[in-house]
């Protein structure tokens, strides 16, 4: 509101903007609430969210969005309670990919986590150490990690994307089983360790991406706005 009144000047005062905009919030409140429910019938959703500021409040740009539908959230904190109100509590099959924030953990549906967030913390670990034995490990996990990101869009067939899946799978996991004696190592070792029935989910299934880059890229135009 307090963006629009210093472009309209003192020509539309503040109670008539708040009016105009409770009448269209009031007019597109059922449509809201039907896309809300379509968008917890699609197989594959993503999520994501960011820092805001309204007039000069913090809070949390939110991005729900699938192929067809984005959903936009402005709250003024980062509760679980805000995609708990947009994915509902019934159980479902479909899956949410997110990065690893944990207000995601309750939700209804298999959650998919974003590898390209992964990666980041893996290259990350090897700007922060000069070290061999993080060296070697970083020098065998990222092109992998580079490969699966990327293996989705590539023309290959749906067998050949199953048989690449499991292979890429198989050598990730022997690296992060591996005996290790760097914490930096263990620590990221413990991420799939932990999460392994968050991180693979594309393997199955071409239409699960293994990275958050849809979500992403449609919050960004508000965040530069």
């Amino acid at each position: 509101e307090g963006k629009i009144e210093s472009i309209l000047g003192q020509a539309v005062p503040s109670g008539t903007l708040f009016e105009i905009f409770h009448r269209v919030a009031r007019l597109w409140e059922p449509a809201v609430s039907k896309l809300v429910m379509d968008f917890r019938n699609e197989m594959v959703k993503h999520a994501d969210e960011t820092g805001w500021r309204t007039d000069g409040h913090s809070g949390y740009a939110w991005i729900f969005c699938s192929e067809s539908i984005s959903l936009f959230k402005f709250m003024d904190n980062r509760s679980a309670e805000t995609p708990k109100s947009v994915l509902g509590s019934e159980k479902s099959s479909s899956v949410l990919v997110v990065d690893r924030y944990a207000g995601y953990n309750q939700s209804p549906c298999r959650i998919q986590y974003c590898w390209v967030h992964l990666k980041r913390d893996v290259e990350d670990l090897e700007k922060e150490f000069d070290d061999p034995e993080v060296r070697s490990f970083v020098g065998a996990l990222e092109p992998l990690m580079s490969k699966v990101i990327r293996l989705r869009g590539r023309p290959i067939s749906k067998a050949v994307y199953k048989k690449e899946a499991k292979s890429l799978k198989r050598k990730i996991l022997k690296i992060v089983n591996a005996p290790a004696r760097h914490l930096g190592i263990r620590n990221i070792q413990y991420i799939f360790q932990k999460h392994h029935n968050r991180l693979f989910l594309w393997v199955s299934d071409r239409r699960i991406p293994a990275d958050n880059n849809r979500a992403e890229r449609e919050l960004r135009p508000t965040v530069i706005a």
